[in-house]
């Protein structure tokens, strides 16, 4: 096809929303809206798993020493320790670490431990930070195998509870994608057969002077990309300033729990370029896709 062919059709296609204004700015509203949503789920999506993955960080397995062992049987079961899969820390805690740290819990009522500092009742432990919380009950068993261990110590509620969390959010997050995109590609696939529906005359027009499907359809998708390419821009940059409002909020905010979990949050600008090209992308295919699947039928071509 010639570059001037190119030329006039993709100028058909910004005629086609200049004349159908109403039903233009009615597609790039929803189609915006709906990937505002699809972002904010992702957004979402990715600061609640950093989040919980913070959260996940901090939990710990307790592995306790039996008594009488010696210094080098306990570097013996460190090693021991460090060779078990999933568990990417290992910290040994003295008996006078454990009891000090007690003291320092208790603040004021610190003297009530004095009286142990001669027959101490910690054992001597090793506190282990977990990669997979999915795989805590595999890791305890391990652990519990392995000679000089006297015991365990470990949440594997909430080690659970972690997992369904993260997994809960994923799935949310692919239906509610799934079903936005749905929205938007019937919005668009609408706007393009009222516009079918406008120029029929014209169109009947030049099937009877031969114009092939290629020359008819590629008008129609021109002015899908284009409006899936508006929408992009106007979703990416409403999200942006949403996105770096609520922080604002955020940070201002004195609860413990609201700055531990800010502490976490994604800077958009860590994401912004990945997501640039994710509501491009989306959105010139849902408009592409959404023009192309029902121009064929209400063409008749």
């Amino acid at each position: 096809m010639k570059a001037s062919s190119m030329k006039y059709l993709a100028g058909e296609g910004v005629r086609n929303i200049g004349a159908n204004r109403f039903m233009s700015l009615a597609s790039i509203g929803v189609l915006t809206a709906c990937l505002l949503l699809i972002g904010a789920a992702w957004l979402v999506s990715i600061n609640a798993n950093a989040v919980v993955g913070y959260v996940e960080d901090q939990n710990e397995a307790m592995a306790f020493v039996e008594d009488g062992t010696d210094a080098d049987e306990i570097l013996v079961i460190e090693e021991e320790l460090k060779q078990i899969e999933n568990i990417h820390e290992v910290i040994y805690v003295s008996k006078s670490q454990a009891l000090e740290q007690q003291m320092e819990l208790l603040e004021e009522n610190a003297f009530l431990f004095e009286e142990f500092e001669n027959d101490n009742p910690y054992p001597d432990s090793f506190r282990l930070k977990i990669d997979d919380l999915s795989k805590l009950s595999e890791i305890i068993e391990q652990v519990e195998d392995i000679d000089g261990i006297d015991g365990t110590s470990a949440s594997a509620d909430l080690a659970a509870t972690i997992t369904d969390i993260k997994n809960g959010i994923s799935f949310a997050g692919m239906a509610i994608v799934g079903l936005l995109s749905l929205v938007s590609l019937v919005i668009v696939a609408n706007t393009i057969k009222i516009t079918v529906f406008n120029r029929r005359k014209e169109i009947g027009i030049m099937k009877l002077v031969g114009a092939t499907d290629l020359f008819i359809r590629l008008p129609f998708l021109v002015e899908g990309l284009l409006l899936g390419l508006i929408s992009a821009v106007v979703s990416f940059l409403l999200l942006w300033g949403g996105y770096e409002l609520i922080l604002g909020f955020m940070s201002g905010t004195q609860s413990s729990w609201f700055m531990m979990a800010f502490e976490q949050l994604v800077p958009f600008a860590k994401v912004a370029a990945e997501m640039l090209i994710a509501f491009l992308a989306a959105g010139m295919a849902i408009g592409g896709l959404g023009s192309m699947m029902f121009v064929g039928k209400h063409l008749k071509v």
